[in-house]
């Protein structure tokens, strides 16, 4: 089935450990959601964008500039379930879902472009992701950057936070790193919210292993596009991302 109506989703929690209501923390005048919001609907691929909450604080926020926002449940485990139900109580059906984090204000719209093409590029295709080749040591190493290898097909055979694949024989081997941007056919999305947790997902703390250990395949495209400033984490993230705004570097 051809994916022609792409919903974007943007699942915002209010609680955050490091940077408590950090969706709504300022920017250059502006709440990071915002920012976000406005990104994301550059992306040409998009047939409509919505913001899934489950606090009052950032629901009035969203309204206030404009957006579109629904309030979902509060018990939702992860933004992946959240984005679901928001899918699910849509307007009207879609085929496709692409999940935007709420804490990436630098996000390149033309990502989602080049996700919404890797859930076009085959019939049996019902999740996709981005990632992007790493050089840097220190990256690779980094257990909070994840990394992915990657079969003929270009789907997803194993993500890890330890370095992967173990360049012993082949220095040269390329490294990639996962960037976390999701789409999803819409039933598969549906799906994928029922699929238990599995014990490598628990091991590395990601859960998109859980969908290989049930046996669907995640189609990961190396990215063309040149990486944006990192999400907002702590707050040396936040400051970085307000210099961004208020100075150079600022693209939009």
């Amino acid at each position: 089935m051809r994916k022609t109506k792409i919903l974007g989703v943007i699942p915002a929690r209010y609680a955050s450990k490091r940077l408590p209501g950090k969706v709504l923390l300022d920017i250059c005048g502006k709440p990071m959601i915002q920012h976000v919001y406005e990104r994301a609907l550059k992306a040409r691929s998009l047939f409509a964008l919505i913001v899934a909450t489950d606090d009052a604080r950032v629901f009035e926020a969203v309204r206030a500039f404009g957006g579109e926002v629904v309030m979902t449940s509060p018990d939702h485990p992860n933004g992946t379930a959240r984005a679901a139900e928001a899918a699910e109580r849509f307007g009207e059906p879609v085929d496709a879902v692409i999940n935007v984090q709420g804490d990436e204000p630098l996000l390149d719209p033309l990502m989602l472009d080049e996700l919404a093409a890797a859930l076009f590029s085959g019939p049996d295709v019902v999740c996709a992701t981005l990632c992007h080749p790493l050089s840097d040591e220190r990256r690779m190493g980094d257990p909070n950057q994840v990394k992915v290898v990657l079969d003929r097909n270009g789907d997803a055979l194993y993500f890890s936070r330890s370095l992967i694949p173990y360049p012993r024989c082949t220095p040269s081997v390329p490294v990639y790193g996962h960037i976390g941007l999701y789409g999803y056919d819409r039933d598969f999305l549906a799906l994928s919210t029922t699929l238990p947790s599995t014990p490598l997902a628990e091991a590395e703390s990601l859960e998109q292993l859980k969908i290989l250990e049930h046996g669907y395949k995640i189609r990961t495209v190396v990215t063309s596009r040149p990486l944006p400033g990192k999400g907002v984490d702590t707050q040396e993230d936040l400051e970085a991302a307000r210099r961004f705004f208020a100075g150079e570097g600022r693209t939009s």
